[in-house]
């Protein structure tokens, strides 16, 4: 939920109105006038978004164009530094990452058009556009600003639902990489003549990761007008959804696991995954933590999703189960998490092991297999913290005993217990009245074991004993 802001506008009407002041006529001297007198007084009050600041630029040049006799170098000047500041106030709040992407890459993304990029280049490194193309920059940029951030404002029912420019294709990018790290791990003397290439894949892998944040943020239909509190955590909401879709293609078959069978065997030593694997993606997953933080826990948890699922889809899909795959899921999420838990801020352990409690809650139906995976990466993440073996065993289930191999001891135990619940009963005879518990409901303690059909239970307040309850 987006929190309270702070507009300067008192209502949408006069939203409205000054809208219609910029856009209704372009000739229209006057009431280009009120809208820039208008918005000024709004910036002296408070911070205006990028939109209306660039607009209010824009339309200062315009009027200056239309209405005096400036020359022709200033109103270039002008219309130039408008254009610029519109393309890179749009453009720096999306640079995410360690590593700048092009500014033509970004705009993209946001749909601007890309000859404004190009002009904004050329205004900054190279001669000054011409006044007709300026004036034409100007005219465009106004009309983008009209269709992206103005009408939407004023009616966001009508607003059409933006739609994110497909993401490039990661797997590419990750076969390069498995490539090189294979020849690496075969050859460590060729550590040297690869490790450039090795780190670009680092740095693209990064951009990706900043274009998928990008690409959530124009399908939030959000293009950084707003500047408030909570922008903060709507970025770190934006970028938790990249590493999504990034564990989500690493954790495919051909990523952390092995398409062939054969390379998916696991040390017998301990609950790790294949040691070809680790040594491959460890300098990848490596490099990603060490840039957001939070990338394990993402991983974890989506593998878990992932493997949670398996049993669902092999049923839904008619789709043959794969064990050792799972096997080499459940053994990536003990890596992952054996690894980095204590670098991070959250306990990531302990939020796996609740999950995977609640999926082997009495009455789940999970494969086999997938069931076996489960507790044996229940068993091996409660090894390592003596607080959650001790929980696991208190909530482990207990052995039953049959009836048919009772003891006389077995019975002279239960008699102890019921002696101790009757002295129980016999202490709290003198109940509080003023409608706890009526003396009508309590029933007659007998002594001995006995089945009680369902006319024997009467209701009581919580926490007063009932003499039902100890039969």
């Amino acid at each position: 939920m987006k929190l309270p802001r702070r507009v300067p506008w008192a209502s949408i009407t006069e939203l409205d109105q000054v809208c219609a002041a910029i856009f209704a006529d372009e000739n229209d001297s006057e009431s280009k006038t009120f809208a820039i007198n208008r918005l000024a007084a709004w910036k002296a009050i408070t911070s205006l978004p990028h939109a209306i600041e660039s607009t209010l630029s824009i339309l200062v040049v315009i009027n200056q164009d239309n209405c005096s006799n400036t020359s022709s170098l200033v109103l270039r000047q002008s219309y130039a530094a408008a254009v610029i500041r519109l393309v890179n106030g749009l453009v720096d709040p999306l640079q995410f990452g360690v590593y700048a992407r092009s500014i033509a890459a970004i705009a993209a993304q946001l749909g601007l058009p890309p000859w404004l990029v190009e002009l904004r280049h050329a205004a900054t490194h190279e001669d000054l556009p011409s006044l007709e193309v300026l004036r034409e920059a100007a005219r465009q940029s106004m009309s983008w600003l009209l269709h992206n951030y103005w009408l939407p404002t004023l009616d966001p029912s009508t607003a059409p639902q933006p739609e994110a420019a497909p993401l490039r294709p990661l797997e590419p990018i990750l076969k390069e990489y498995k490539s090189l790290l294979k020849l690496t791990t075969r050859d460590a003397s060729l550590n040297k003549q690869y490790k450039q290439e090795i780190n670009n894949v680092f740095k693209v892998v990064e951009k990706w990761i900043a274009e998928a944040t990008v690409a959530a943020n124009v399908a939030s239909g959000e293009l950084g007008w707003d500047q408030g509190d909570d922008d903060e955590s709507r970025r770190e909401a934006r970028e938790r959804w990249a590493l999504e879709v990034f564990s989500d293609v690493l954790i495919e078959k051909g990523g952390l696991v092995p398409l062939s069978k054969k390379k998916r065997v696991c040390p017998t030593d301990s609950f790790c995954p294949p040691k070809a694997s680790v040594q491959i993606w460890t300098p990848l997953l490596a490099n990603v933590q060490a840039l957001h933080p939070s990338f394990p826990s993402i991983l974890a948890n989506r593998t878990l999703s992932h493997l949670l699922a398996t049993s669902a889809k092999v049923v839904q899909n008619n789709v043959s189960p794969d064990p050792s795959y799972d096997m080499c899921l459940s053994r990536w999420i003990f890596w992952v998490i054996d690894k980095w838990d204590s670098e991070s801020d959250e306990d990531v352990r302990s939020d796996v092991v609740a999950s995977l409690l609640t999926a082997l809650r009495p009455g789940s139906e999970h494969l086999i297999h997938v069931k076996n995976n489960l507790n044996a990466l229940l068993s091996a993440l409660c090894a390592g913290s003596p607080q959650l073996s001790s929980a696991l065993a208190a909530l482990q289930p207990t052995a039953q005993i049959s009836s048919l191999n009772w003891t006389a001891q077995d019975i002279s135990v239960m008699t102890d217990r019921l002696n101790v619940l009757l002295s129980v009963v016999t202490e709290n005879e003198s109940l509080p009245t003023g409608g706890a518990v009526e003396e009508e409901a309590m029933v007659d303690v007998t002594p001995g074991w006995r089945i009680l059909d369902n006319s024997c239970w009467k209701p009581c307040a919580i926490g007063v004993p009932c003499a039902a309850v100890y039969r």
